[in-house]
């Protein structure tokens, strides 16, 4: 193992050795975002200060690019999973009178779903709030896309005609 002096030796070579061609790399795989690259190479940098004692300067190229390649990837999956965010700046917070009708309209559908039953609920949900397609809905509900279809149909019909009782048309 490396003392602490060396270790830092270790890692001022690499940094001067892979930061530049390791920004090129995280820069391309992220699509330009110069400033989240900038922030995998931090991190990975960070990873081999964390491991200068145990890393050799000729061989930890490889080791630098694979810690990048997989934060980049985690950093993927954790974008995918998130809802996507809306810049405040492109929406006004004054509602107009079509923006309240919909609102109002939103309302009233979630208070109908609410009183379908609880399988055709639960279709209704995958299909159109998590915008699964049926044959991930059967799976995720542990039924078969026949069934799927069916309670789907019959749930929509069922909310189609609450709707119409309330007075609502045109959804």
């Amino acid at each position: 193992m490396k003392d602490a002096p060396e270790a830092d030796t270790v890692f001022r070579v690499l940094y001067d050795r892979y930061r530049l061609p390791l920004f090129g790399y995280v820069l391309r795989s992220v699509g330009g975002d110069h400033q989240y690259a900038e922030d995998i190479v931090q991190e990975t940098m960070v990873r081999a200060w964390q491991q200068a004692s145990e890393l050799d300067v000729e061989r930890a190229g490889r080791w630098l690019f694979t810690v990048a390649r997989h934060l980049i990837i985690s950093g993927h999956r954790r974008r995918a999973s998130r809802v996507a965010e809306v810049p405040i700046a492109e929406r006004e917070f004054e509602a107009e009178g079509d923006d309240i009708d919909r609102i109002l309209q939103a309302w009233q559908v979630a208070e109908l779903i609410q009183g379908l039953s609880r399988d055709h609920r639960q279709v209704i949900i995958e299909l159109f709030f998590r915008r699964l397609t049926v044959s991930e809905a059967a799976k995720t509900l542990c039924i078969p896309v026949g069934t799927v279809k069916s309670r789907s149909h019959y749930a929509l019909q069922a909310l189609r005609a609450a709707l119409e009782e309330q007075g609502v048309t045109g959804l």
